[in-house]
């Protein structure tokens, strides 16, 4: 698969997951409305997808991630009628936690230039 038909695939399931939860369709307590998929990366035989997942609390994110692991199945179903490949990717969530290193990182800068707040 070429490099552009694969990003067009990783944009495809970023764009479509992020819309499955956004209006509701996963319909798990334990998932925050709050979340975001950041990332999506195809492995090279697009057999497994690790899906990024950020969320506005922090302390939404352990419980969302879980709560999408255990939707994995559902969400890999809704995504082959919506991409319609041979094959559809199985699903991995994992926690993107570079806006929070970022912060941190951010204040320890202006920490040490005297910045504080």
């Amino acid at each position: 698969m070429s490099q552009y038909s694969e990003e067009r695939l990783e944009s495809r399931i970023l764009e479509s997951i992020s819309t499955m939860i956004v209006t509701g369709v996963i319909k798990n307590p334990s998932l925050s409305r709050f979340c975001s998929v950041t990332e999506v990366s195809l492995s090279p035989d697009n057999a497994y997808a690790d899906v990024f997942v950020s969320c506005l609390m922090e302390k939404d994110l352990a419980r969302s991630v879980k709560a999408l692991n255990s939707a994995a199945g559902f969400i890999q179903g809704h995504l082959a009628k919506i991409l319609k490949t041979r094959n559809t990717p199985v699903l991995r969530f994992i926690p993107d936690t570079s806006y929070q290193e970022g912060e941190r990182i951010n204040n320890l800068i202006d920490k040490a230039l005297g910045k504080h707040e």
